[in-house]
């Protein structure tokens, strides 16, 4: 016969961290382990939901383990100008091995609308991950403006009434741009809102800039032409990513106003064809060569990611590891 631990340990190798968490909450079942398992709970629900701004930060409901405080700081988004580590700012592949790691969950448990939008929010950044390896950074606002302002530039140079557009980025993109240069220096309320609303806006301007400008400006002609040639080829792959068809599902079945949710099958077939259509670029037929024997629920995926990147990026463990966790406390 099963007990309630089995059922609160199947719980747990399920992530479903906040069921797990109402189921014990009263102390009734686990007694003076109820804090340490409705931590790792709270905290694997926060990371599993993608809650980026609060990632690392302590529970209410008890200590987390200060080792996976700090995996999960690595992917958080600072919430003030001068906060210290930088986490997501200072490199996007912790957030993107974690990204890769909660699609995989959310397969498994079934839940597709939670995985279309881990991979709409996977589209958005993915030009800035492209420019990681050139800017030395992920788009930190304290350090963008060496890279993209000076002489020749038109980064966030609003364009004067009747003079002639040589820009291609759109309106909020040049007004996110310009934003980027000075929201170091504003208040946390100044900065946050900044993150929240325009940050996404600016790494569509950066991926822009090398994958659809047909006037090029001093952003793009500083960098060496290897690595312009090199860059230009990842944003453009990433560009064929955002457009595909297994992101258009977000916009196709609007999770959070619509009824309508993808099936697993619906999910399948969509990567099928954003595969096809990424195979026409060289970079992605060079990354999906061997999707046929990923494992990965979405195959080839993670590998996509990686070529975008310019380096290796794989699921990460932090989730699987508060599952262990979670089933070693439960006894």
């Amino acid at each position: 016969m099963e007990t309630a631990r089995d059922v609160l340990t199947e719980l747990a190798r399920r992530h479903a961290f906040g069921d797990l968490e109402a189921l014990v909450g009263d102390g009734t079942l686990l007694g003076r382990r109820t804090g340490e398992v409705a931590a790792l709970c709270a905290f694997g629900q926060r990371v599993l939901d993608l809650d980026a701004e609060d990632f690392g930060m302590p529970e209410a409901v008890g200590d987390v383990p200060k080792d996976l405080l700090d995996r999960a700081r690595a992917s958080r988004m600072p919430q003030a100008p001068k906060e210290r580590p930088r986490g997501a700012l200072a490199s996007l592949r912790p957030a993107y091995a974690l990204l890769l790691e909660a699609i995989a969950i959310r397969w498994e448990r079934r839940e597709m609308a939670a995985l279309v939008a881990a991979l709409h929010i996977a589209s958005e950044y993915l030009p800035m991950l492209a420019w990681e390896p050139v800017l030395g950074h992920s788009g930190d606002p304290a350090l963008l403006g060496r890279a993209v302002t000076g002489a020749g530039s038109r980064f966030g140079v609003p364009i004067e009434p009747g003079a002639e557009r040589m820009c291609d980025h759109t309106r909020p993109e040049r007004s996110a741009c310009e934003r980027a240069l000075r929201v170091a220096n504003e208040p946390p309320p100044g900065w946050r809102a900044y993150l929240d609303r325009q940050h996404s806006q600016v790494a569509s301007a950066l991926g822009d800039c090398a994958a659809r400008c047909r006037t090029p400006c001093s952003v793009m002609s500083r960098i060496p032409e290897p690595v312009r040639r090199d860059l230009v080829d990842r944003c453009k792959l990433a560009a064929d990513f955002t457009d595909s068809a297994i992101v258009r599902l977000r916009h196709a079945a609007p999770v959070g106003h619509g009824f309508g949710v993808p099936s697993p099958e619906e999910v399948q077939a969509a990567w099928a064809r954003a595969c096809k259509s990424l195979r026409h670029h060289p970079l992605g037929d060079a990354a999906l060569a061997h999707a046929d024997d990923d494992p990965y629920p979405l195959p080839g995926l993670p590998a996509l990611i990686s070529a975008i990147a310019a380096t290796e990026i794989a699921p990460d463990g932090l989730l699987n590891e508060v599952t262990v966790r979670l089933t070693r406390a439960l006894g």
